[in-house]
């Protein structure tokens, strides 16, 4: 692939590395999903996930598998009872009001708060408008830790461009350090795709090293057009390659496709198809308009944990 840089403008050349401001930040409204709605009406995680430990609301129950523990004895006593009359006639215990068997074992099945950890990952390169993708970016990174704060979520930045991928801003959920972080971020060069995946990818795990139940969310602006390789395979292979590990860690994707619909060759689309996620093609990039994006993500996790 040609590694000249590229702008959306037909017949521009390449233009100079600039810094980008931050985009106007708001204060978005406060997102109540109808998981908070059965709970509590006040600030506090606001994503549920499945835990394997004894804390957290009981939601349901399961067979229980393998060793027995943290056994649902409502559950259990219900599996039990259809086959009562049946074993106090084949002799199975006399002595005994109510007899329960290995199968008849449930467990429970425990959903608690958790935190989202909301990383964006943007082209920096001239392969798009990367200024005002980069401004919208910011603005809305802003934005979101106003609310994360009280939610308990974090946000982070991954910037690729030239040769490499940076992490801009590890997550956070500080305002302060986020605007100190963002402050100057230039743009210009090349395409790094896979290694801006590959920067993702670290991001997310070492965030559930330390957190198992975090709930990571990648949104990634960019065309889709990487022309620089890590390992010397074709950028756009080794990007496939890259998108398929997070696909097999099962981390949340958007793709926000910045191709400029008149140019529009469907990469955006075919790398959200190898990350297992979704692809919007927003029809003005603004602060509020990612914001929105991702917070209508997150509520649909939540609406799909409650069914």
């Amino acid at each position: 692939m040609d590694d000249t840089p590229r702008s959306d403008a037909p017949g521009s050349g390449p233009q100079p590395v600039r810094p980008v401001k931050i985009g106007a930040d708001f204060r978005p409204k406060r997102l109540y999903t109808p998981l908070d709605r059965l709970t509590r009406n006040t600030a506090g995680k606001r994503s549920f996930t499945h835990t394997a430990r004894k804390r957290g609301r009981y939601i349901s129950a399961r067979p229980m598998l393998g060793r027995p523990q943290d056994v649902a004895f409502d559950a259990t006593i219900r599996a039990a009872a259809p086959f009562q009359l049946r074993r106090k006639r084949a002799g199975e215990g006399k002595q005994l009001a109510f007899v329960v068997k290995r199968a008849d074992l449930q467990r429970k099945i425990r959903v608690r708060r958790t935190a989202n950890l909301i990383l964006f990952v943007v082209d920096a390169s001239w392969s798009m408008a990367a200024s005002e993708r980069m401004e919208a970016t910011k603005g809305a990174i802003v934005s979101l830790l106003h609310d994360a704060y009280q939610r308990r979520d974090q946000v982070g930045l991954v910037v690729f461009q030239r040769e490499e991928a940076r992490v801009v801003l590890p997550p956070t959920s500080s305002v302060e350090l986020a605007q100190y972080a963002l402050r100057d971020i230039p743009v210009g060069g090349k395409t790094p795709l896979s290694a801006g995946l590959l920067a993702a990818y670290r991001v997310c795990l070492g965030a559930q090293r330390r957190d198992p139940e975090v709930m990571p969310l990648i949104i990634i602006l960019t065309d889709g057009a990487g022309n620089v390789s890590v390992t010397g395979l074709p950028p756009q292979e080794e990007a496939g390659r890259v998108a398929d590990l997070i696909h097999q860690k099962h981390l949340r994707t958007i793709v926000i496709n910045m191709e400029h619909p008149a140019f529009d060759r469907g990469l955006a689309r075919q790398l959200a198809v190898e990350l297992g996620g979704t692809c919007y093609s927003l029809p003005e990039l603004k602060a509020e308009t990612l914001v929105q994006t991702v917070k209508e993500q997150i509520r649909g996790a939540a609406v799909e944990h409650e069914a």
